[in-house]
């Protein structure tokens, strides 16, 4: 019995030193684009990266992306044959090792920007990935992260306001999910973008307010005649008609006698 224990383990960690020596560390580069707009990367805080095995959740990789939002040029203005990279060395990216076997099903989630906790959304997909073969050719694995980062910025949360009627102002700062700025006219339009809260009043809706460009990129703003007392909450959206991508912030306040 002794002896069928000893050669049991010897073939277990005979099993484990050999798998140990057969995984191949094999490269991927992960980066993640604004949807209309450059990479996510470090001027906005990055995206968290995990890499999973597809069918039993482990872990396999984690990180965040590191690097400017890349080329302006060749990511927005350039007509670039189809499939054609548009990355440049110092665009936003998570680059790791994944330690393979053989070949495995991955999962790759990207969650951000993580400078604006209130904007962040989550995209992922899927894809095999064989020993020795790297993700590592054009721009690697791209992953396109939808929505704008929407940030109220007046009246902050939860603010007392004391007697009816009054004017609110309403200020909201709003840029693509890389950062890049919104200005009449400019690479990513306000004018071809719509900026709007709804307004609730003690949990009814009371109207719709459209927000106007205040004169400074990324800046949106209005004024909201309350004459009620109560509690109001503020939903902001940004939403640009020509691909369907929004983005959402909200605030309260109180307005009592």
């Amino acid at each position: 019995m002794d002896r069928c224990r000893i050669m049991f383990a010897v073939w277990i960690a005979g099993g484990m030193l050999l798998g140990s020596v057969l995984a191949e560390p094999t490269s991927i580069d992960v980066r993640v684009i604004s949807k209309g707009a450059k990479f996510v990367g470090t001027s906005i805080g990055g995206v968290e990266v995990v890499i999973r095995d597809a069918e039993t959740g482990q872990i396999l990789a984690r990180g965040k992306t590191v690097g400017t939002t890349g080329d302006t040029s060749k990511l927005m203005t350039e007509k670039a044959p189809h499939h054609a990279p548009v990355s440049t060395e110092d665009a936003a990216v998570f680059r790791t090792q994944v330690e393979l076997i053989e070949p495995r099903r991955i999962e790759v989630t990207a969650r951000g920007p993580l400078s604006q906790r209130q904007a962040e959304n989550t995209a992922s997909v899927t894809q095999w990935m064989v020993p020795g073969k790297p993700v590592t050719g054009g721009d690697g694995l791209v992953l396109e992260l939808p929505g704008f980062a929407v940030n109220v910025l007046a009246p902050p949360a939860h603010m007392n306001l004391a007697g009816t009627p009054q004017s609110v102002a309403r200020r909201a700062n709003v840029c693509m999910m890389c950062g890049c700025p919104i200005t009449p006219g400019g690479l990513w339009d306000a004018d071809q973008f719509e900026v709007a809260a709804f307004v609730y009043h003690d949990g009814q809706k009371c109207g719709e307010l459209p927000l106007e460009y205040a004169g400074q990129p990324s800046q949106f703003q209005a004024t909201l005649e309350v004459d009620r007392t109560g509690l109001y909450e503020v939903i902001v959206y940004a939403y640009d008609p020509a691909n369907g991508n929004t983005g959402v912030d909200k605030t309260t306040f109180i307005v009592t006698e």
